[in-house]
């Protein structure tokens, strides 16, 4: 992949694991802690989908406590670890490989930023808790232009600030959704498909498919 200038990272699902708050608690939620932690991402997703679509804008905090509300009436949760599972939503913890490579990339000179759906003290916490404070030359969250992913004002952001060509950014996300968005929009979009998931059919195909962050390194 030559003349990139800019790596830009999704966060929830690519740097950070959505499923770690209630991997914590799967004492208390039990067997089926797994589905009901798919099943809040996945509503999750839907609210601001849905709000984006409907002009009805509420921040990304805002929608993981009502997708949350949701998924625990839907699984039966006692409500008393509402509060415990949203504390731990704020620290979730990142995937093996994340610290390692975002350093190596880091001494390469690259910009590196973070491009989400979350709100700026969410995602500040979330690179805080995590100890990469020092590694991010932005980040930028969608609350900037009050839409989410992947609409194309999203991922203007980077391209405005950095003064490059859409061709000069590697894009990686674990969403299809995301990487369809950032590819249709003009970012080279490489997918992190940890779970061996099939793509979705949204008009782009990514040149470039990893199993985890680490193989980035063979294509950067």
């Amino acid at each position: 992949m030559k003349n990139i200038k800019a790596i830009i990272f999704d966060a929830y699902g690519t740097l950070f694991d959505v499923n770690s708050a209630a991997e914590k608690c799967k004492d208390k939620i039990g067997d089926e802690w797994e589905g009901f932690a798919n099943y809040w991402r996945t509503t999750q997703l839907e609210y601001t989908w849905l709000r984006s679509l409907m002009n009805r804008h509420k921040d990304f905090w805002k929608i993981t406590e009502d997708s949350l509300d949701k998924s625990m009436k839907a699984f039966k949760i006692e409500t008393s670890m509402r509060n415990e599972l949203l504390n731990l939503y704020k620290i979730l913890s990142t995937f093996p490989e994340v610290k390692d490579v975002l350093n190596n990339l880091k001494e390469k000179n690259y910009k590196l930023a973070i491009l989400s759906n979350g709100t700026p003290s969410l995602l500040n916490e979330l690179v805080k808790s995590n100890n990469l404070d020092n590694i991010f030359d932005d980040i930028f969250s969608i609350e900037e232009v009050g839409i989410y992913k992947p609409h194309s004002k999203v991922y203007d952001m980077p391209i405005k600030k950095y003064k490059i060509q859409k061709n000069e950014v590697a894009f990686l996300s674990a969403n299809t959704w995301d990487v369809s968005g950032g590819g249709n929009y003009g970012y080279n979009s490489i997918w992190i498909n940890r779970n061996n998931n099939i793509f979705d059919n949204l008009d782009y195909k990514p040149k470039n498919e990893v199993k985890n962050l680490s193989q980035l390194l063979d294509i950067i």
